[in-house]
C-alpha cells in the first residue's frame, strides 16, 4: 500500500515490517526478562525480610496507560498469592482534589516506564510523606520515580524506541511477580527464571500469527476478553489495537461481557479471547460458545490441546505449554507468555493496514498529566 501523505502514521507495509522497532522490541523480551529478574532480586529479598517483620495491611498501586494494565495483573497476583487486599489508586484525588489519604501501614507502588509520570510520582511522594512504604517500578534508574520511592524494582528492558510499549510491559509484570514474592506470596524463583525460555518458544509462532493477522486487516472494531490473571492482558491487547491499528476496542472481563455488552456482537464481529487452562477455563469456554451463537468471529489464545477444543467454534493461536507450577494456581505464570502473541498480532496487523506501529498519531512516549 503506498504511503499516504495526508494521514499521520502511514507507511509502506512491505518496507515497515522488517524495520519495525515494535517488532524488534517484542523479540528482545526473553533477554529483557532475564535482566529484570537479575536486577530486581536483591531488592525483592530486602523487601521480603522487611515484610516478614511488618506486613502491610494494604497495597495501593498507582500507574497510567500500559503501566496501569501491569498494575491490574499485579493486583491479581498479590491478592491471589498473599491474601493482602490491593487497591488501584486514583491520582486525581490528590492532584485535582487535594485529598489527604492515610497511608500508614500501607505499601504504595508506583509503576512508570519512564519514571517521569507526574501524577504517579506526585501520589508516591505524598504517600511516603503520609507514612507508606513506597516502591517504584521503572525502566529508568535515574528517573524522578526512582529518587522519590524508598525502594526501586528496576526494569532492565533496555531503551524502548517504539512508542507502543511491549518489552517494558512484560518487564513490569516480572517486577510484579517479584513484589508478590517479597510480600510472602507463593512465587517460586526457579519457575520465574523459566519464563524467558517460555517466551522464546512463543516467539517462534510469529510467522503463523502474521498470517492470522492478515485476515483482520479491514477490522475497525472489536472486543478483547479475559478473566482473572489475564484480564490485564485483555486491556493491554485492546490498547495496542487502538494505538497501533486504530481499531476501536472494547475491553472486558469475561464476566462483565456477559452482563450486557455481549449484545454488540453480531455476524462476523471479531472477538479476541485469552483462555489459559485453570480455574478460568470453563467460564471462558462458555463465552466462546455464546460468541459463536451470535455468529462472531472469535480468535482464542490458549495452551489447550487441540483435542480439548475440537468442539469449540473458533480460531486458535496455540501457545506452547510452559510448565505446571508446583503450587495451587495452574495459570499463575501465564500473563507474560500470553501477551506476546497479542503484541505480535497488533504489530503485524498495523503494518498490514499500511500504518507505522512505531509512530501512532497524536502519541508521545512520555505523557505528562496532573
Amino acid at each position: 500500500m503506498p504511503t499516504s501523505r495526508s494521514e499521520p502514521g502511514r507507511s509502506d507495509a512491505r518496507s515497515a515490517a522488517p524495520g519495525s522497532k515494535m517488532l524488534a522490541e517484542i523479540r528482545e523480551q526473553p533477554a529483557a526478562l532475564s535482566r529484570t529478574l537479575q536486577a530486581c532480586t536483591k531488592t525483592a529479598e530486602e523487601l521480603r525480610r522487611r515484610f516478614e517483620k511488618e506486613r502491610p495491611r494494604l497495597v495501593v498501586i498507582v500507574a497510567c496507560g500500559t503501566s496501569d494494565n501491569a498494575a491490574i495483573t499485579g493486583r491479581y497476583l498479590i491478592e491471589i498469592t498473599t491474601g493482602i487486599p490491593v487497591s488501584l489508586a486514583a491520582p486525581s484525588t490528590l492532584t485535582l482534589y487535594g485529598a489527604a489519604v492515610d497511608y500508614r501501614d500501607a505499601l504504595v507502588v508506583g509503576i512508570s516506564q519512564s519514571g517521569e509520570s507526574t501524577d504517579t510520582n506526585a501520589l508516591v511522594e505524598s504517600a511516603r510523606q503520609a507514612g507508606a512504604v513506597t516502591v517504584g517500578v521503572t525502566n529508568e534508574a535515574s528517573s524522578a520515580l526512582a529518587k522519590i520511592a524508598e525502594f526501586v524494582l528496576p526494569c532492565r528492558a533496555g531503551k524502548e524506541n517504539s512508542i507502543a510499549a511491549t518489552k517494558t510491559y512484560t518487564s513490569q509484570l516480572t517486577a510484579m511477580y517479584l513484589l508478590s514474592y517479597a510480600l510472602g506470596g507463593f512465587i517460586r524463583s526457579d519457575e520465574l527464571v523459566r519464563l524467558p525460555q517460555w517466551v522464546e518458544r512463543v516467539l517462534k509462532l510469529e510467522g503463523r500469527i502474521a498470517e492470522t493477522a492478515e485476515r483482520y486487516r479491514f477490522m475497525t472494531r472489536t472486543v478483547t476478553v479475559a478473566r482473572g490473571l489475564n484480564y490485564g492482558n485483555a486491556l493491554e491487547f485492546g490498547l495496542k489495537l487502538m494505538e497501533t491499528c486504530y481499531v476501536a476496542t472494547e475491553r472486558f472481563s469475561a464476566a462483565d461481557l456477559m452482563h450486557g455488552p455481549i449484545a454488540i456482537v453480531e455476524d462476523s464481529f471479531p472477538a479476541f479471547v485469552f483462555a489459559p487452562g485453570g480455574v478460568t477455563w470453563q467460564s471462558i469456554r462458555t463465552v466462546v460458545e455464546h460468541l459463536n451463537q451470535l455468529k462472531g468471529d472469535t480468535l482464542v489464545i490458549t495452551d489447550a490441546r487441540e483435542s480439548d477444543t475440537r468442539d469449540l467454534p473458533a480460531r486458535f493461536i496455540r501457545v506452547p505449554a510452559g510448565f505446571k507450577p508446583r503450587g495451587p494456581v495452574r495459570d499463575l505464570y501465564t500473563p507474560i507468555p500470553y501477551i506476546v502473541p497479542a503484541q505480535l498480532f497488533a504489530a503485524h496487523l498495523s503494518v498490514q493496514k499500511g500504518l507505522d506501529p512505531d509512530r501512532p498519531r497524536a502519541l508521545k512516549k512520555v505523557t505528562l498529566t496532573m
